[in-house]
């Protein structure tokens, strides 16, 4: 009985075509695994030892497109808080005059705020005289400090801006230190540049060794950095309050990659 119960099983067209599925399935996986050993056979599990390593230099030419400039409001006065209102007061001008050219919040940075003693110290006594006691240097004053970077979008009005800046009497202006946006362009570029030129270099060498290049075992990089052009008006730039605006030209930025790839060759 279960004999015909099996037999009218196998029989039905469905199971039937469920089987040849199955083991048509099962054939393909046995077909992939045979190629696969034949096409290793004779390699080794172990890391490939037959290689061939090439080095390679990329460079990236880019016009920048941020500029940076930063700048410090100080001012001293017998008591902290005097100072304080003074500093606050005078950075506020010069926050408001940056936002009026257009630039956004988000482009607005306090890099540092200090508070500082100011001392007297005793005048030193001449040669041959005899001094009197000894006496410790006097706080007379407290210098409160704020520095403050601004980043620039629009790169035509960086002259106008540091002529502004300086009307208004601030210290130590510095920059522009004009770049990019994104920080890792410049690289990314320099680095696709030194890859195809180790490709191109890889293709050449197995020529002439006269052998076949196979996969990447190895690669390595490093960041040779970029130059950008640097301008600076220093604490002179409050100097003049008629000073006409600079012409700042932002040049180019070049940057520079180096990699290393290993190969296998056969």
């Amino acid at each position: 009985m279960n004999d015909n119960l099996f037999s009218e099983l196998f029989n039905t067209g469905g199971v039937r075509i469920a089987l040849v599925g199955a083991l048509a399935i099962l054939a393909l996986f046995l077909l992939a695994q045979t190629i696969t050993i034949a096409r290793d056979f004779g390699r080794s599990g172990m890391p490939a030892t037959d290689t061939v390593t090439v080095r390679g230099n990329g460079q990236a030419t880019m016009p920048p497109d941020v500029a940076r400039v930063s700048f410090t409001v100080e001012n001293t006065a017998p008591v902290v808080a005097n100072a304080q209102v003074a500093t606050t007061k005078q950075a506020n001008t010069a926050i408001d005059f940056v936002k009026s050219q257009g630039i956004a919040e988000k482009d607005v940075e306090t890099l540092s705020y200090t508070i500082s003693p100011q001392y007297s110290y005793p005048n030193p006594c001449p040669p041959g005289t005899l001094c009197p006691a000894y006496s410790s240097p006097k706080i007379t004053g407290y210098q409160v400090s704020e520095t403050i970077q601004v980043t620039m979008r629009d790169l035509s009005a960086v002259g106008e801006m540091l002529g502004g800046l300086g009307k208004l009497g601030v210290q130590n202006l510095n920059g522009p230190a004009f770049a990019l946006g994104d920080p890792t362009a410049g690289y990314t570029a320099a680095r696709a540049d030194a890859i195809d030129k180790v490709k191109t270099q890889a293709t050449l060498l197995a020529k002439q060794l006269g052998v076949h290049i196979g996969k990447i075992v190895n690669f390595s990089e490093s960041s040779g950095g970029y130059i950008y052009p640097m301008y600076g008006l220093g604490a002179s730039a409050m100097e003049s309050k008629v000073a006409p605006a600079p012409n700042i030209p932002s040049g180019e930025n070049t940057y520079s990659a180096s990699v290393s790839i290993t190969y296998e060759i056969r």
